[in-house]
C-alpha cells in the first residue's frame, strides 16, 4: 500500500483549521481517519482528505448555484 496519511495538523494547516476542529471533523464522521500506535493518534488517509474538500467544493458549487452566500471568510 502507497497510501499517505496526513497528521491532525497538516490538515489543520491545509484547511486553515484549529485542530480541535479537525478532530470534531473526524469524530463527526465527515473526515476517515484510522487512530494508530499505542498512543492511538489520528491520521487521515490522503485519499479521504482529498474526497473531503471534493465533497466540500461540490456543496459549496451547489450554494452558490442556488443563490445562496456564506457569511464566512
Amino acid at each position: 500500500m502507497s497510501e499517505k496519511f496526513l497528521t491532525i495538523a497538516e490538515v489543520a494547516e491545509n484547511l486553515q483549521l484549529s485542530a480541535q476542529a479537525v478532530r470534531a471533523l473526524i469524530l463527526s464522521g465527515d473526515l476517515p481517519a484510522i487512530q494508530v500506535g499505542a498512543r492511538r493518534l489520528w491520521r487521515v488517509p490522503e485519499s479521504a482528505f482529498d474526497g473531503y474538500v471534493e465533497r466540500q467544493l461540490e456543496a459549496t458549487r451547489a450554494m452558490v448555484a442556488a443563490g445562496h452566500r456564506s457569511t464566512g471568510d
